[in-house]
């Protein structure tokens, strides 16, 4: 059974994706507004009397392709599918590491070589540990207020005398959110005092899960491979936007590449990004080689933006391990995606803004005025507020996840991304204890098998792994 609201909502997301992918889409709104006499929305409301228990979804959501639409003669973009388009897209300057440059034409495999001979395996594991903590540490402060608005986030924290934001959110006192017009709280057991571990959340479930799916497939592991892992291990009602179209996809039988744009208006959000990082923890000073694992893991349920987006993510984590300075990592991030992508240039553009404002709410203000119009959970809008707070941050854990989570939208995932990559810079050592300690070692997950496990015990597995496929590209390169 259908609701008329739903078909609606699907379609204009999908001609709204049609036209940020530059496509001519003429008197497509028209025809889709006319599909079976689906009446204006102003007309509909929800309930059962809006259902058309005789008509599936193939009948109201023929999904258009650039198979029958043109893209706009002036639309300044190239952003290539296949992996091959991609490398040969990417920017000839591959930037530098370690104060040693590193250069190529366009397409070349990119290799910094192996990691320096200082880092031993417990130095590897501390890395490795503390992307894993950053990375829940970031997840769970951006929990309670995930969606809000950067003007709500600012408001709460000043009511409660927390602002900026320094710690996990306070509870909120009593009548806070209906006196300020506040939304609702989103993980109220994310709030300080209220958890003894980090919550389950996706962001952290598909970093788990991508340490299975190594484990089970090794590093040849293919994308059918990781579609029977979330049919296995993820269950359906807790994978949202892209992830929960492409698993009703494969459920219907439509497999990869097609699994990512059958009727799957959210192809360009951000569900791709916050699968990266186990792909750069096991690729360490290996960017090239994380974007490769990045890519066939995207194409599940991805296209294009949101596939850059997993890309740049998973070769910035290989870069900190090289390397302590952002600005490198973020360079190093860009030189795995398309130079003419609009994220290539979004990402361009938060570099300079970042050196043109002192502060990052000056840089939160371009941001918006230039990528506000996606949608709160797109790819581009979301990692320019995580290039902005690594870049503001100034290599501060703390106020670098601060930052991602003040600047709103998705709140969980750019605190998660962020904290990532710091603690890969600065290794469980590193990390403030007051962001570390409150984990006690567990997190949560509802990936079958994982469901309370030892964030430490996490964090040896995958460091097994890195040591391993070192080990590999070095024997293939002999």
């Amino acid at each position: 059974m259908i609701d008329y609201t739903n078909i609606r909502i699907l379609l204009n997301h999908e001609l709204i994706q049609l036209e940020e992918e530059g496509y001519e889409t003429g008197d497509l709104r028209r025809s889709f507004n006319d599909i079976s006499g689906i009446p204006p929305a102003s007309e509909l409301s929800e309930g059962a009397g809006n259902a058309l228990p005789e008509k599936n979804l193939d009948d109201l959501y023929p999904t258009p392709t650039s198979e029958c639409l043109s893209v706009k003669p002036r639309f300044p973009y190239y952003e290539p599918l296949s992996l091959g388009d991609i490398k040969a897209s990417r920017p000839k300057k591959k930037g530098q590491l370690n104060g040693r440059k590193v250069a190529g034409e366009a397409g070349e495999a990119l290799d910094f070589g192996p990691l320096d001979e200082a880092l031993s395996d417990e130095a590897l594991f501390d890395k490795i540990y503390g992307a894993w903590l950053g990375r829940c540490a970031g997840c769970l402060l951006g929990k309670p207020v995930e969606g809000w608005t950067k003007k709500d986030i600012e408001t709460y924290l000043r009511a409660v005398g927390a602002y900026p934001l320094e710690d996990f959110f306070p509870p909120m006192p009593p009548g806070l959110c209906n006196r300020d017009n506040l939304p609702t709280i989103r993980e109220p057991k994310a709030l300080k005092g209220s958890f003894e571990h980090m919550l389950r959340d996706d962001d952290i479930d598909y970093t788990i899960l991508g340490l299975h799916i190594l484990d089970t497939y090794g590093f040849d592991f293919t994308t059918d491979h990781i579609a029977q892992e979330w049919l296995a291990r993820l269950p359906y009602l807790l994978t949202y936007t892209a992830e929960r179209v492409a698993y009703k996809n494969l459920v219907n039988r439509i497999t990869p590449p097609r699994s990512a744009t059958h009727q799957n208006p959210y192809r360009e959000w951000i569900g791709a990004q916050i699968r990266a990082d186990i792909w750069g923890y096991v690729n360490p000073g290996q960017p090239e080689r994380a974007a490769e694992l990045a890519y066939r893991d995207a194409t599940l349920s991805h296209v294009k933006n949101g596939v850059y987006g997993e890309m740049f993510v998973s070769a910035m984590l290989a870069a900190a391990f090289k390397t302590s300075s952002v600005k490198e990592v973020v360079e190093i991030g860009l030189s795995e995606i398309p130079e003419k992508s609009r994220l290539a240039e979004a990402i361009r553009n938060v570099v300079r803004w970042s050196q043109q404002f002192p502060t990052w709410q000056g840089t939160w203000n371009e941001i918006m005025a230039a990528y506000g119009h996606y949608n709160w959970v797109h790819t581009i809008n979301n990692a320019s507020i995580v290039i902005m707070a690594l870049l503001h941050g100034e290599g501060d854990f703390g106020k670098s996840i601060g930052i991602a989570v003040m600047g709103g939208l998705d709140t969980d995932c750019n605190g998660a991304t962020t904290g990532s990559i710091l603690g890969a810079i600065l290794g469980a050592r590193g990390l403030p204890k007051s962001w570390a300690e409150p984990l006690n070692d567990t997190v949560e997950s509802v990936v079958a098998g994982y469901h309370k496990v030892s964030i430490s015990e996490l964090a040896r597995r995958t460091a097994r792994l890195a040591k391993a496929n070192l080990a590999r590209i070095s024997t293939e390169e002999q």
